[in-house]
């Protein structure tokens, strides 16, 4: 016989007719009668030991299945006492991960119940496997909207909980007024609960703001922390979406700064205080209050300023809950229109969490104060020393935030003592830190040098120590650099050379070395120099050298293309023999690399039929000036590239690439042909390439134009048309950032309808540095045939505080000029 109350009854009682007490259901072996005998499913006590005790993930499946298997019955047999039992079990089930998606209308039956045991499993039920995504959702509707009407404080939180957790829009909509009018209810335990829910509401449906308006400001009276804490955070919600809200609620600044101030001079309280703090919860919540309700309002933020004072000065901070609320004090003065002195305050403060020693505050202290660099730079500069000395921070994320602030702090009085210290940093930094402390450090020379040879020493000491993490434009920067400071030429190839000698690792000082020797090697070989130590060169050395260089193993392609061109240049500028250099220019010749086998060709072929033009043709390279024009920024471009600056790098896959991306005008793809070479002639490639003098370039007859700006980054496009072949338009995409953080992994890809031909040139990089860092370029070459009106569609994708950005737009407004 079966066990009264559920259980499963004793081993002797199924022996007789071989059934376990496992099995869902059995069958009388021997009743006269044929009729079916119904086991018991375990109760939730024991189907919890069951399924831990389980040893293996095949057993426990098991287990699951067998108890699954007798819920569904039980769920057929409508069995309305033990109902609620089973769909506990199932809940426990679903926690586990299994699926129980056939308990969803078992829950509405509950939800509907008179009885409470009934609504409370109904209910959780309801909260685990209803949502949105589900029609079943809806028709609870009514179960809740009379259990609210009830009166029942119990079955009135159930049901508040249940539409503050799965409330759809549409329940939302139409369980406003019910909850509105609960709002003002005795109990406090239903007010606190209805006001979450109403939290719940405004973040479903912004449009039920004038609803929940009225009774807010009755329940800023309260006494109990709970049912304040929640009215504060709705009112946070109806101010951030609704601007009649918040121009409704700025009324309220006085009374919420006297609720702060009760908290800031109340005693000790047993049951609100958190580590001597008097609940720093309510304390945060009505900080970021204020926040928002005296951002750029002067009266509001002048009713405040006295409060956040007396908080920041009488707040505990030995504790994380003292930080907690002095935290968002800081916070809300940075973002309020406060006093001068309070500002310099939260500055102090955030010094102070500098030197805590829990690593989450000083994250947060330095992150805080790279953010009010901008405002306030004078009072952050008073805690450059604590900053400097985050930087040898063993944990990564601190010391990156630590580099980040630190180059924010670098200006003109203070570039020397910072370039050392963010120097001797990057001897020693984490290699993911390397690239980003070592274009910082170029970045502020650049901005901020002295001295010309003080910006060259910076850079070669970079270049010495993390050479192969500096940005790509470093060794034009310095090039530029060296070939404009005329009297420092002998400097600057002296201590290139030396560099040289002890290190041809370093990639991009190898390829600023081999260029500053090619170009001015003259005046190394002279041995007069006052600025460093006397330095004997021989001319074997310097050609022995370049010849290492070509021949080492860790030599990329366009490091044995500078060293080629350098020696090359070299055999105009040495009193011996060129012989030797002519010898090695032919082996290379044979080159597996393309670019380097043909630049060597072109190089012997000037040795053997252009001999009496050499010299003229490897003259020195002009300066030329930056913030130029673009048409002598593409000259200049063009130089650089024919002479082996640039056109010596690898750049086939990229620069040769065409970018098909017709679909994003017209939805269509089509095969994009290269245009043909700006010199047609057959005999002019070689005079073209070696940079023979001719006639210059027109001046620019097309007026620029900005295509795109946002948070700071700005994109601007200039246009050229050679006089040569009308039908070809050269496009300079220009994208600057004068915004407060950079713009990294910045990728532009362009389109053009099928009738025209596009081919996008490699960019000048992917960053962006911020402050109006150096910008980055990129050639696009157009060849118009049927000179059409050009459309031009451009996407953009870069990361830029911390988000990842896609922008789509097309250039319809082209001048006239580009295209007749």
């Amino acid at each position: 016989m079966l066990s009264t109350n559920g259980s499963r009854g004793g081993a002797g009682t199924h022996a007789w007719c071989g059934i376990s007490s496992r099995s869902v259901e059995g069958v009388g072996c021997g009743d006269p009668r044929g009729q079916r005998m119904v086991v018991p499913s375990l109760k939730l006590q024991d189907l919890i030991e069951e399924i831990r005790g389980a040893k293996t993930q095949a057993q426990e499946r098991e287990v699951i299945q067998k108890e699954c298997a007798h819920i569904r019955a039980s769920f057929r047999d409508g069995d309305p006492l033990h109902r609620h039992r089973q769909l506990a079990k199932l809940l426990y089930v679903h926690m586990l991960g299994y699926p129980a998606h056939f308990g969803q209308m078992e829950c509405l039956k509950l939800i509907a119940s008179p009885r409470f045991t009934d609504k409370r499993v109904g209910y959780l039920g309801a909260m685990l496997l209803l949502d949105e995504r589900q029609d079943a959702h809806l028709l609870i509707t009514n179960s809740i909207k009379n259990d609210l009407s009830q009166g029942i404080q119990a079955v009135q939180g159930l049901a508040l909980c249940t539409l503050s957790t799965m409330g759809s829009a549409e329940m939302c909509r139409d369980l406003a007024t019910e909850v509105e009018k609960l709002l003002l209810q005795p109990s406090s335990y239903v007010r606190k609960k209805a006001v979450l829910t109403a939290v719940h509401m405004i973040r479903k449906v912004p449009e039920l703001s004038n609803i929940f308006l009225p009774p807010c400001a009755q329940l800023l009276h309260e006494r109990h922390h709970g049912i304040l804490l929640g009215t504060i955070t709705l009112i946070t919600e109806l101010c951030e979406r609704s601007p009649a809200a918040l121009k409704h609620f700025r009324k309220v600044v006085p009374q919420l700064v006297k609720i702060l101030r009760t908290l800031v001079t109340t005693g000790y309280s047993t049951e609100h205080s958190i580590s001597g703090v008097s609940d720093p919860f309510l304390q945060v919540r009505i900080l970021r209050l204020l926040r928002i309700l005296g951002r750029n309002h002067e009266e509001s933020s002048e009713t405040m300023n006295d409060l956040l004072a007396q908080v920041a000065t009488n707040t505990d901070t030995s504790r994380n809950a003292g930080s907690a609320v002095l935290f968002e004090t800081v916070l809300t003065i940075m973002d309020i229109r406060s006093a001068p002195g309070l500002r310099v305050l939260a500055v102090n403060i955030l010094g102070r969490f500098l030197l805590n020693n829990d690593k989450n505050i000083r994250y947060v202290a330095l992150t805080s104060l790279l953010r009010m660099v901008q405002s306030d730079h004078s009072a952050v500069q008073r805690h450059r020393p604590t900053v400097v000395e985050c930087l040898r921070e063993p944990d990564a994320s601190l010391s990156r935030r630590a580099l980040e602030l630190s180059l924010a702090l670098v200006n003109s009085s203070n570039v020397r003592a910072m370039t050392q210290e963010l120097q001797s940093f990057l001897e020693s930094c984490p290699p993911d830190l390397r690239a980003d402390c070592a274009s910082g450090i170029l970045l502020a020379a650049e901005r901020f040098a002295p001295t010309k040879r003080w910006h060259i020493d910076t850079i070669l000491r970079v270049l010495t120590t993390a050479g192969i993490y500096v940005r790509d434009d470093a060794v034009a920067n310095l090039t530029q650099l060296i070939g404009g400071a005329q009297e420092l030429h002998a400097y600057s190839v002296r201590r290139l050379y030396s560099a040289l000698a002890e290190d041809i690792s370093q990639q991009p000082l190898v390829q600023v070395a081999a260029w500053c020797i090619g170009e001015y090697g003259d005046l190394l070989l002279e041995g007069s120099c006052e600025e460093t130590e006397p330095l004997q060169v021989e001319e074997e050395e310097v050609l022995a050298l370049l010849e290492k260089v070509l021949q080492s193993h860790m030599s990329q392609p366009a490091t044995r293309g500078y060293a080629l061109t350098a020696l090359m240049k070299l055999s105009t500028r040495l009193r011996g023999d060129s012989n030797r250099i002519r010898q090695v220019v032919s082996i290379y010749g044979s080159c597996l690399d393309v670019e380097l086998q043909q630049r060597a060709v072109e190089y012997n072929t000037l040795f053997q039929k252009y001999d009496h033009m050499r010299a003229a043709i490897l003259e020195k390279m002009p300066l030329v000036e930056r913030g130029g024009s673009q048409v002598d920024g593409e000259a200049k471009e063009s130089k650089e590239a024919q002479l082996s600056e640039t056109a010596l790098v690898s750049t086939e896959p990229q620069a040769s690439k065409l970018l098909d991306l017709l679909d994003l005008l017209d939805g269509t793809s089509g095969d994009a042909q290269p245009p043909p070479p700006l010199d047609p002639s057959p005999g002019g490639a070689l005079v073209h390439l070696l940079d023979l003098p001719g006639a210059p370039p027109p001046p620019p007859s097309i007026p620029n134009l900005r295509v795109f700006e946002r948070e700071g980054l700005q994109l601007n496009l200039s246009f050229v048309r050679p006089s040569g072949t009308p039908a070809l338009l050269l496009i300079m995409v220009t994208a600057t950032n004068t915004s407060g953080a950079d713009v990294t992994h910045f990728i532009c890809q362009a389109a053009v309808p099928k009738s025209f031909q596009l081919q996008l040139q490699a960019p000048s990089g992917d960053t962006l540095p911020a402050q109006g860092g150096l910008p980055v370029t990129q050639l696009l070459r157009i060849l118009n045939p049927n000179k059409a009106p050009l459309r031009l569609k451009l996407r953009l994708t870069y990361n830029h505080f911390g988000q990842s950005v896609q922008e789509i737009f097309e250039v319809n407004n082209l001048p006239v000029e580009t295209w007749q």
